[in-house]
This record gives structure tokens, sequence and C-alpha cells, in this order.
């Protein structure tokens, strides 16, 4: 079949029977395409025939008429299309997805609610968390209690920090008087270039040497330009007993204002010190109080008080275990000894007025190497002198050369070391009573105890 051109006329996409009548269409559907020869465009219906429409409008003019008379198709490519489908009206109904929203909707926004309330709970409930707790109570303290003595000595109580050719140490040391001086141990200071004394109050000042004795274990240092110093009341080394309750205050290792309690556990207790320099001048002789009052180094020089703030002694040594002892513990093991406080008030006065101190002596020179009880009256002095010193308090009482002095006053001495302690517990020109032993046979003796310089 041979290609030609169509010339058909367009397909109608719908009509309607002939004779139908206008008014039985529905809205927005076109009229009828008229048919041929057909001028009129009613359809094939004289227009003489056709009722007329009710309130009818006046007749359009020419143009407006051939417009409407022009045929109306369907055009695919038109805005909108001449066909409206019904869909008919949408289900309301709830859908799946619906609900699953819902439920994880609701369950964030009661889970974020419930969170905020419970951390809004736990703050108010941390707030208003109280543990029970004693009620403020007044500060003040008993005198006669560890605090009160702590709060009544401590501005007295000072720390030596000293600078020397072998070294630096700390020590301690305690108010004497309103001048500023103030007693400490001579271990503290011997050989001191530089010393500095600091407060309880934290203020630190130089201090200057005023004098020591290495017999004593005892020195005097000044300050100068302190105001406000409160000096440190002294008690008596005779009333202290044992068992009695002290406290003492010291710089145990450089921790100032150290306060630590114990009781007195002996008294008279012989204690030597020192002897680093071989020869025996550095040796000190002490007569001790001994306590359980924890004391370290560093404690040396302290003030050792009494249940009423009085001090009874100065801090001067400890007792530790054994060097040879593998087990030995290093610091205090509750062995403390302290200078009586009768015997450091006579020696700090004679410091502070001369610079040096004075020995009580017998006059005589012991056989320090004698193993025997009691302390033996040499047969030589030092430099082949007589081991008795002529005119002096042991020949004015008639001691002779090896003679073994058991008792002083009726206290047992087991050496030499002890005879010397017990001695040196007195002041020159004290009486003493010695229990002396001579070939096999006691007897007594009274001597007036001479005087020394000491070193």
């Amino acid at each position: 079949m041979a290609d030609r051109q169509q010339t058909d006329p367009a397909p109608q996409w719908w009509s309607r029977p002939e004779g139908t009548a206008d008014d039985g269409r529905r809205e927005g559907v076109p009229a009828p395409r008229p048919e041929a020869g057909d001028e009129s465009g009613t359809g094939g219906v004289p227009v003489e025939d056709a009722a007329p429409a009710p309130d009818a409008v006046p007749a359009p003019d020419a143009g407006e008429a051939a417009e409407a008379a022009r045929p109306v198709r369907y055009d695919p490519w038109a805005v909108e299309p001449l066909q409206v489908v019904d869909r008919g009206r949408e289900s309301r109904g709830i859908r799946l997805w619906q609900v699953v929203a819902l439920g994880v909707g609701t369950a964030l926004f009661a889970g974020g609610i419930g969170g905020y309330l419970g951390v809004l709970a736990e703050r108010q409930s941390s707030t208003r968390l109280e543990l029970p707790q004693a009620a403020a109570a007044d500060k003040g303290r008993a005198p006669e209690s560890v605090a009160g003595i702590a709060s009544t000595a401590l501005p007295g109580v000072v720390t030596l920090h000293v600078r020397g050719e072998k070294g630096s140490g700390t020590g301690t040391g305690f108010v004497l008087d309103q001048q500023g001086h103030i007693l400490t141990n001579n271990h503290v200071v011997a050989d001191s270039k530089e010393i500095a004394v600091t407060f309880s109050t934290g203020e630190s000042v130089t201090a200057e040497l005023v004098g020591r004795d290495s017999g004593y274990d005892l020195a005097v240092v000044k300050v100068s330009g302190v105001r406000g110093l409160q000096p440190l009341s002294l008690g008596n080394s005779e009333n202290v007993k044992v068992g009695d309750p002290v406290v003492a205050i010291g710089a145990p290792f450089d921790l100032s204002n150290t306060v630590t309690a114990g009781i007195i556990s002996a008294t008279g207790r012989p204690v030597t010190a020192g002897g680093d320099k071989g020869d025996g001048s550095d040796i000190s002789y002490v007569d001790a109080l001994q306590t359980d009052a924890p004391i370290n180094p560093g404690n040396s020089g302290g003030p050792l008080l009494d249940s009423k703030a009085h001090v009874v002694g100065i801090n001067s040594a400890i007792r530790g275990a054994d060097k040879d002892d593998p087990t030995r513990q290093g610091g205090s093991i509750g062995l403390g000894f302290a200078i009586p406080i009768n015997q450091g008030k006579r020696v700090a006065e004679e410091l502070i007025r001369t610079g040096r101190a004075t020995h009580p002596v017998i006059g005589v020179t012991l056989d320090m190497d004698y193993t025997g009880d009691g302390a033996r009256v040499g047969d030589k002095g030092e430099d082949g002198k007589p081991s008795v010193v002529a005119g002096g308090p042991g020949a004015r009482a008639g001691i002779r050369a090896g003679d073994v002095i058991t008792k002083v006053d009726g206290q047992r001495v087991r050496g030499g070391d002890e005879l010397i302690i017990k001695i040196r517990a007195h002041r020159p020109g004290d009486p003493l009573t010695l229990t002396v032993l001579r070939d096999g046979r006691e007897s007594t003796l009274k001597v007036v105890l001479g005087s020394a310089n000491g070193s």
C-alpha cells in the first residue's frame, strides 16, 4: 500500500445520539460536534424550533458567535486535560506507620521528660543531703590538757636552722627572757657559722651564739630587735615523779611546732652522749629524765613540759636499737631523755652571765678502764700527776688513789660515768656523802664540791 497523506477528518473522541437534549450533559462535557451542512450549530434542530432559554441574554456579536460555533476538540498538550478523574474521598483510617511513629515519638518524649525529672530530683536530693555532724563547740581547752599546754607553750618555742663547716642542721629551742635569750642543746649549734631562728608565727631572724658547754650539752643564743617575746615558765625537776604526764615540742625532721605527749618513764637516768672527737672533750654527762613522748632528730633543745606548761626538761637524746641489730628501728622507740631543768637553769644563767659554765668536781682522776662495780680512783693523773689533786675537795675529804666509790648520797654507782653524772647533777659548793671501798672495807666520806671551768 502506497504511502499517502491522511486526509480523513480528526477522530471524534465522543458523541451523543441525535435528538438528545443539551440539559442532559454533565457539567464540563463539551457540546457535540455539529453535523456536516448544519451551519446553525444546533445539532440538526432548526433554530426556529428551538425553545428559547429562560432569562435569555443578549445575542453575542458575529465574532463571538463564530468563536462559539467552532468545534471543540481534545488537545492532549493542553494545560489541563478535559477529563477529570474522580478518585473518590480519601480514606481517613489510621495507617500502621502512623501508629509506629506516634509510639516512638511518645516514648522519646516520655523518656526525655523522665530523664530531666530524674536529674532534677537527684540534684535537689544532693543539695539537701546532710550527714550527721557535731555542732560547733567552744574551741577552748582545759589548761592542763595537751591542747591547752601546747597553746600556752608554742609561742615561746623556736626552730633553729644552723649552717657550719660540716653542713647544716635543724634543732629546737625556747625563749628564756624578754631580752631574746634562747636555750638549746650544744650539739645543735656546735661549730656554727650562721644561726637562723624561726618563731611559731613564721617570723625568722638571725641569732648570735652567747655561750655553750659540751659537758652539759647546753647552749644559749640571742635574737635582737624582736618584740612580743613570750618566755616559757620554768618548773622544778625535783618535783617530777615517774608517771607524770609530759608534752614535748620540737621540729623533728624540720617539721616545726610538732607536739607529742607521754609520761615520765624514769628519773635520774645516767646518760652520756657525744664523744665523736675521741678525746672525751665533747662527751656530755646527764642525770636525765626519761620519757616515752616521741622525740626524733630535730627535737633536740626543745622543752619537755609538765601539766602546768612549765618546762621540766630539755629534750636532748634518744635511744635506738643496737647498731649491729639488722632489725634496728630508726627514730623514736619510746626512749627519750631530757636534761633536768634545774641543771639547765644553772648552766643557762652562767652562760648568759660569763659565756662559760662551771662544773662541780671532787678533784680526782678516775680509772675509766675499771670494769668492777663502782668508780675507781686512778693510780696516776694526767701527765703523770697525782690522781688526787693536792688540796682539792677529794684530798680534804680523805680520798686516796685506788679507792672505789660505790655510792653517792646513798645511790649506787656502777662506773666512772655514773659518778661524774651524779656529781654534775649538783652545783659547786654542794655537800655530798660518798661511800668508799678500801682494802675490802666500806667507809663514808663527806666532800664539798669544788668548781672547774667547762669546755
